[in-house]
């Protein structure tokens, strides 16, 4: 990071770095639980859960990639060794061993309501301190609502589906 670059940041560079790799490897974990969601996903609606699992997976690894741009930036390394993601990670992972697809709405669901506390933590952290950071954090934010919202519908929808049969 250029030295302008590190002035502009108003907070402990080693702790932020700290803080986006934790949120690395959450991205990194979400994006696996979603990939493999997708692939196992059986019941009702299949179809409809496996594209939208699917379009998240890849808004997770763009997230990852963000992050990994922003800690190379601040001059940090993200972390390099998948034993860490879940090491570090804050949301954790739910394995998709039931693939019915309910299950796998709940624990996406769960999952996305996680990184939206980590990433308003990120954004109130970095507010009117570290504006790039702050930038990022809030697009991913926004990401994450979206992608709660999302699940949620599906999950309703089905949840009438099947009460009516």
């Amino acid at each position: 990071m250029g030295t302008k670059g590190r002035e502009i940041v108003g907070l402990k560079i080693d702790d932020l770095i700290k803080t986006l790799n934790k949120a690395f490897a959450d991205e990194w974990l979400a994006y696996y639980q979603y990939w493999l969601g997708a692939k196992v996903a059986k019941g009702p609606m299949k179809e409809a859960i496996i594209t939208e699992l699917t379009e998240h997976a890849a808004d997770e690894l763009r997230h990852a990639d963000m992050l990994a741009n922003r800690i190379l930036q601040l001059g940090g390394t993200p972390l390099t060794r998948p034993e860490e993601w879940i090491r570090q990670s804050g949301c954790g992972y739910d394995a998709p061993d039931d693939p019915f697809v309910m299950e796998l709405l709940k624990q996406n669901i769960k999952g996305e309501q996680c990184a939206i506390d980590v990433y308003q933590k990120i954004v109130a952290l970095t507010r009117e301190k570290d504006p790039v950071t702050y930038n990022i954090a809030l697009q991913i934010l926004q990401d994450e609502v979206e992608h709660e919202e999302d699940l949620e519908a599906l999950s309703e929808d089905i949840d009438l589906m099947l009460k009516r049969h």
